[in-house]
Parts: C-alpha cells; structure tokens; sequence
C-alpha cells in the first residue's frame, strides 16, 4: 500500500505520539527506520526551556494504560532547530514536530524557529495537566483558530491535536476555519490522580490518562470528528493490534499513533511489533499480541533497618527485607511528597542501596533513618549474560551496580574499583569473596593513588579477560572502553552510565544514548555499539 501526506510519500501509516519514546533525537532518528512509522512525531517544543515536572511523572493504572504529567519537558526552540539540524532521516519520513505556547504569537514564533528542519506542525491545544498550555488553550475556540490560521501561513501541513475532555465540536470546526490540513485524535484524557496508601503518586497530583483504557474514548472521539470535516485524522489512543487498527480506520482514520502500547519493549522489539502489526493487518492474524508486555509499576513498601554515613555525601541503605534482582538492574525509590530516583541494586540479600546526594531527593532521603518507610518499585533493566573470565570496572558510586555480578557469577572474576577517597570506596572486602580486587584512590588513601584507569591495561595484560564490565561516569567509562577494546572483543564489553531515567519502562524516553537507544529498556548495561 501507498501512503502520503501532502504529496509526499511516507513509508508506513503509523506514528509513535508526542511524548513517547521519540522524545529525545537520536532515539527519533533510531526509530526513523522502522519501515511502518511514516510519520515522525517529536516532543512538544515551546518558545523557551522548561524542565517540567519532578518525578513520578508516569503511573500505571492497568496493564498497559497510564497517568502521565510529564510538564512538556524541552529545551525551547532555537536549541531544538539546532539539535534537528544535525540529524539525518530518510526520505520517506514525514517529520511531524509538536508545538506548543500561550497564544497565536508564541506558537508562530516556535514553527518559525523550526521551518526548515520540518515537514509539518502538530499544535498542541490538549495536554491536560499543563497551567496556561494546551488544554488551557484549546478551551477558547477563537484562540484555537487564530493559532491554527497563523501557523498555516507558515505553508507546512498543520495537525491540530484534539483533547477529548472540552467540546470537541467547537476545537474541530476552529482548526478547519484556520486552515489545518489535518486533525491528531487524541490527546490524553482527564487529568486523574492516583493514590498509594493515601498519598497522590505523581508529584503533580493528577495526570492525563493514556493506553488500552482510553481506547473506546479515542474511537468514538474519531468517528465524530470524521462526521465534520473530511480533513485526515491520525487516531490515537489505546491501540494495540490490528482489530484496533480496523475500528480506526472505520471510524475515519488515515493513519494511527501507538504510544502506551509499546511499553517495556527495547527498540529491537519495537522494530518486531510494527512488522508483526502489518503482517496481522495484511493476514487477518492476531499474532502481535504474543509482543506485548506487562510492566510492574506498582509500589512495595520497605522498611529502613540501618543507614549508614559513608562521607558528608554518601550512605547505604539497608532494609529489612529481602528483594528479588538480577545483576545489572535498578529500582525507584519513592518518597511521598518528595518524588523519586532510580538507584542500582548494590545487594538484594537483604535489599541495599548505595546513595550520593546530589540534589532535592537525596537530600531528602539522606533524613531518613531506622524504621522509616519508603516505596520501592521494580526492578527494571537487563542482565547481560557472560561466561568465561570477567572484568569488573566500577567508579564512585558506579561501584554499586557491579557488585551482584560478583556476587552471583559462576566465572572467574577481577574487580577493579576507584572513588575519591576510601569513604567513597565501598564493599572491598564483600568483592574480596568473589575474587581478586584492585583498589585506586584520587587521594591515595586505600589503594593506588590514581585513577582506576591508570593501571587497567596492566590488569587485563595478566587477567585475560573474555568480557568487560564498566560502571561509572561518563569519562571514565569513555577511558576504560578505549583500552579494553585492545584486549577484549568490543561485543563483550558491556558498561552502564547514568543516563537520566525517569519512568524506567521505556515509555518517557529520557534516558536515550547517543546511538538512540533508551538504556532503561536497551541496557541498563549497554554494548560499546550502543552508547
């Protein structure tokens, strides 16, 4: 089948929404060659930066539906129309860039910043949970127009982008006087809260409602737009296999957004589901649904049994229970009112969590002490499996995340460990049980006084090493990875790096390597190709 918009020709008629997966451009670029997704769909831009919410900012309230107050996290335009000058994707993409601002006059001024990089704006009159922002703006039927009309001056295809919870007559008939050339059904519904033990889980309260519970929402929303106005539609909301694709298409969709229904899969899997979807719809089959994944986003309650002050900056956490993890995974940790922060899984027997504090939640969770409660979550990531002689690098709290492979590995093993100091230099004599340890300090005070680096070609000259573990920061990660590939084959050089994750199943898109790939799903431990 052919598909186009606005005579060009686009290799498939499905789209992954705005704020899913695609936030970040090496991720867009990376998912640009799925051959299904024609339409490349980019996060809200606005006029200027916004950091937006703190986190939770994602909730799941059903299998494979969610509340999401993301806070139309971005880094303004002109950085933005710089950061899409320097990608390339092919030919048969429409790149569809979602905008958004508090009048007709902000909105012009992002589509202006980003003309030339695009091929089409999706206005954002919708989101639900956005003071002074879509949904805010979508309210007022002659804003709705004015926004629409002077972008569409703008020559580029304009979507206007429903929100279901305000009139929709009213935002459809607005978008069509203003010259839209098409309409994006639907935003997410509500916002809703969601509670734990009493308190509300996302920091912002309440959330807009996406996925399989909105489905029937997003269809009807579909059918009634179609009976206004001929424009195309991209249907969106709670999509998942091809039965879901035909009752779209029936009620008047041209093409189709699938966002929640994607979540847990690792970019790999996301290339299966869009073939497999096509094959369904080509075959009258039903065999994408063997694809989909049931995350658990659900909070368990733990108890502090001791905290320990390592530095002025750093304290382990153990808890009463125990926690079922493999090595190389992660948890969120979760505090009521104060938000939450993904952390390695040093030790799941008991569960413990080495923690540096380095801003609002640290500090905050560096208050706690004995008997307190938090709520854990998880875990999430991926165990890369290795047999033979193994190489652990770990730096600074990077150290943490190392551990478990010592712990649970039935190969031979080497660790290598560096921090500041030998407060920052954790569980030497737990590694010390697995195999041999090597020990760096900046200031000398345990170890050699170096860099953990600095000797690491003189330990895999004897160890002969058959893979490569790295944890840490980025330059040493950087460091160690162009020495090890001397030795060691560069498909078994594995290495973590602390990328910003914020929802942990794949959905936000934050954590997004350079080469594209979200290692919160892709990794956590990612190989050198992938980073």
């Amino acid at each position: 089948m052919n598909f186009s918009i606005h005579n060009k020709e686009i290799s498939g008629p499905f789209t992954i929404p705005s704020g899913i997966v695609t936030t970040e451009l090496p991720t867009l670029e990376k998912i640009s060659k799925i051959d299904e997704i024609g339409i490349l769909t980019t996060k809200s831009i606005g006029p200027e930066p916004r950091e937006g919410n703190r986190e939770p900012i994602l909730t799941q309230v059903a299998p494979l539906s969610f509340l999401n107050a993301v806070g139309l996290t971005n880094p303004g335009s002109e950085e933005f129309a710089k950061r899409l000058s320097k990608i390339k994707l092919p030919p048969d993409k429409f790149l569809l860039c979602s905008i958004f601002g508090v009048n007709e006059n902000e909105f012009y001024k992002v589509a202006e910043d980003l003309l030339p990089y695009v091929d089409g704006f999706e206005l954002n009159v919708s989101c639900p949970h956005a003071e002074r922002y879509g949904q805010a703006i979508g309210e007022d039927k002659k804003l709705v127009f004015r926004i629409t009309k002077k972008v569409s001056s703008l020559k580029k295809p304009v979507f206007v982008k429903i929100s279901p919870n305000i009139e929709l007559n009213d935002m459809v008939k607005a978008a069509v006087e203003g010259k839209a050339f098409g309409i994006m059904a639907i935003n997410t519904v509500g916002p809703y809260p969601k509670m734990v033990d009493g308190y509300p889980v996302l920091t912002k309260v309440c959330g807009g409602m996406s996925g399989k519970n909105i489905f029937h929402t997003g269809l009807e929303c579909v059918e009634r737009i179609s009976k206004i106005t001929k424009l195309p539609i991209i249907g969106c909301g709670g999509i998942s296999t091809a039965k879901d694709v035909r009752a779209y298409k029936k009620a008047g969709a041209s093409y189709y957004g699938i966002g929640s229904t994607l979540t847990g899969m690792n970019t790999k899997e996301i290339k299966e589901y869009f073939h497999e979807l096509c094959e369904d719809i080509i075959n009258n089959t039903n065999n994408v649904i063997r694809l989909l994944k049931t995350v658990d986003m659900e909070y368990k309650k733990y108890k502090i049994k001791e905290k320990t002050d390592l530095s002025e900056d750093l304290f382990l956490l153990e808890f009463y229970d125990n926690f079922d993890s493999k090595p190389g995974q992660f948890v969120f940790i979760w505090v009521p009112g104060k938000g939450e922060k993904p952390f390695s899984v040093l030790d799941d027997q008991p569960l413990k969590l080495l923690v540096q504090k380095k801003g609002y939640f640290t500090t905050e969770l560096s208050k706690l002490d004995k008997n307190n409660t938090i709520y854990v979550r998880g875990p999430y990531g991926n165990c890369p499996k290795v047999r033979g002689k193994v190489l652990l690098v770990g730096g600074g709290t990077g150290i943490a995340g190392l551990y478990l492979f010592a712990k649970g590995s039935r190969n031979e093993v080497v660790a290598l460990l560096g921090a500041r100091d030998k407060n920052h230099l954790i569980f030497k004599e737990e590694f010390e049980n697995y195999g041999e340890v090597y020990l760096a300090t900046e200031d000398g005070s345990i170890g050699h006084k170096c860099f953990a680096t600095d000797f690491l070609e003189e330990i895999l000259e004897n160890f002969k090493a058959d893979y490569c573990i790295n944890c840490g920061p980025p330059r040493m990660i950087k460091t160690a990875i162009s020495k090890e590939i001397k030795y060691v084959k560069p498909v078994n050089i594995y290495s973590s790096i602390d990328f910003l994750t914020r929802c942990g199943v794949g959905l936000c898109g934050s954590c997004a390597t350079s080469k594209g790939y979200r290692s919160c799903v892709d990794g956590t431990f990612l190989r050198t190709s992938q980073i």
